[in-house]
């Protein structure tokens, strides 16, 4: 393994765009971007929000046989960051324990954000080529 590789273009403008794409993700990692403000989860069901159990099904994770946070696509819940898949990580270290309505706002920003990343990796990957070819040598 080695050290990730930060790619420095001639091009000023490509530059600034992958900057500008870093900081998105930097703020959105924080869940401090405004752009998190907007949900795109909703919690659903009756009980105690007690993590009983974490079971993925069309859309939805159910946290115990009543509840669930709804509208998260299979490619959301599948994420994941080194060898861990992030919703369903979350949610195990909570498992025997009752969320409360911050966790929920927690979760639901975390949702979030792994949207917005993966919408920015798409972006990125699209101009990276054009980095690539106009590398600066060190």
């Amino acid at each position: 393994m080695d050290f990730p590789r930060v790619p420095f273009t001639k091009d000023g403008r490509l530059f600034s765009k992958m900057a500008d794409y870093g900081n998105r993700l930097v703020e959105l990692h924080l869940l401090k971007s405004p752009e998190l403000e907007q949900p795109v989860v909703k919690f659903q069901g009756e009980g105690d929000n007690r993590v009983e159990i974490i079971c993925y099904e069309k859309d939805r994770v159910y946290i115990n046989k009543n509840q669930y946070f709804e509208r998260i696509p299979e490619n959301i819940w599948q994420y994941q960051i080194g060898a861990y898949q992030v919703c369903d990580k979350w949610l195990k270290e909570r498992k025997g324990k009752k969320l409360s309505l911050e966790d929920i706002k927690h979760y639901c920003k975390i949702v979030a954000a792994l949207k917005k990343t993966m919408s920015i990796q798409n972006k990125i990957d699209e101009i990276y080529d054009q980095i690539e070819e106009n590398l600066v040598e060190f």
